[in-house]
C-alpha cells in the first residue's frame, strides 16, 4: 500500500486524518497549566512579603507536590522503539536506509506527557521498514542530552524535541534553537509534524526504498505495543 496505513489495519486509504481536536486540546491544557504556574509564584511571592517563614513553608510544600504526584504516562498502542544511552547511536547507524524521527523527552515533563500520545498516533500511522520512530528519555539518560545537544533545565524550553535522522544524520528538529541558544516556539501538534517534517513525502519515498527488499506481498505490521518497550523495559521503568 502506499498510503499510512490505518489505525485498523493497512489498507490504501488516502493520506491520514488529522484530528483538530487534539492539538486544540494540548494548547488548552498549555494554557491553564501556565496559569497554574502563574498562581503558583504569585502566592508564593504573597506569601514571602506576607512572612518568609510562610513563604518557605509553602515553596517547600509545592516542591514536595511536584516530587511526589508525577503525571500520568501514555500506556496506549504505538510503534515506537525506545532507546538507552548504549543504543541510540548503534540503532540510527545500524541501517543508514532508514530514516529515524526520535523523539527527545523527559517524563517530568508535562508538555512531553501531552505529546506522548500524539507522537504515538503518528507512529500507528506513519511507520514502516524505512520509517521508524524513536524515544529516548533525557532525564534519565543525561549524557544523550549533552550529545545531542538538548537542554533538560527545568525552565527549558527544548522538551520534547524531535530530531529527523537520514543516513544516521540529524537533519532538522523542533523547536530549532536560535543564535543565543534558546529555543525557537513551536507548537507539537500532529498537524504541525506532519508538515515540518513531510511526513507523508518520507513514507511515500520509504514504502518505494522498501519495495525491492520485500519479498512476497507487503505482510501486516506486528500488534502495537500497549506497555512494553524493547529489552524488557516499560514505561513504568523510566
Amino acid at each position: 500500500s502506499g498510503s499510512p496505513p490505518s489505525l485498523l489495519g493497512g489498507g490504501d486509504l488516502g493520506p491520514p486524518s488529522l484530528h483538530p481536536s487534539v492539538p486544540f486540546a494540548v494548547t488548552v491544557e498549555q494554557h491553564i497549566g501556565n496559569i497554574f504556574m502563574f498562581s503558583k509564584v504569585a502566592n508564593a511571592i504573597l506569601f514571602f512579603r506576607l512572612d518568609i517563614r510562610m513563604g518557605l513553608l509553602y515553596l517547600t510544600l509545592c516542591i514536595v507536590f511536584l516530587m511526589t504526584c508525577k503525571p500520568p504516562l501514555y500506556m496506549g498502542p504505538e510503534y515506537i522503539k525506545y532507546f538507552s544511552d548504549k543504543t541510540i547511536d548503534e540503532e540510527l547507524e545500524r541501517d543508514k536506509r532508514v530514516t529515524w524521527i526520535v523523539e527527545f523527552f523527559a517524563n517530568w515533563s508535562s508538555e512531553c506527557q501531552s505529546f506522548a500520545p500524539i507522537f504515538a498516533d503518528l507512529s500507528l500511522k506513519y511507520n514502516c521498514q524505512g520509517l521508524q520512530f524513536g524515544k529516548v528519555d533525557v532525564g534519565r539518560y543525561t549524557d544523550v542530552s549533552t550529545r545531542y545537544k538538548v537542554s533538560t533545565s527545568p525552565l527549558t524550553k527544548q522538551l520534547p524535541t524531535l530530531i529527523l535522522f537520514q543516513g544516521g544524520t540529524e537533519i532538522m528538529r523542533r523547536p530549532q534553537i536560535d543564535k543565543k541558544g534558546r529555543a525557537v516556539s513551536w507548537t507539537f501538534s500532529e498537524e504541525n509534524v506532519i508538515r515540518e517534517f513531510n511526513l507523508n513525502e518520507l513514507y511515500q519515498k520509504a514504502k518505494k526504498q522498501s519495495k525491492p527488499r520485500e519479498e512476497g506481498p507487503e505482510e501486516a505490521p506486528p500488534a502495537p505495543a500497549a506497555a512494553g518497550h524493547p529489552e524488557g523495559e516499560t514505561k513504568k521503568d523510566k
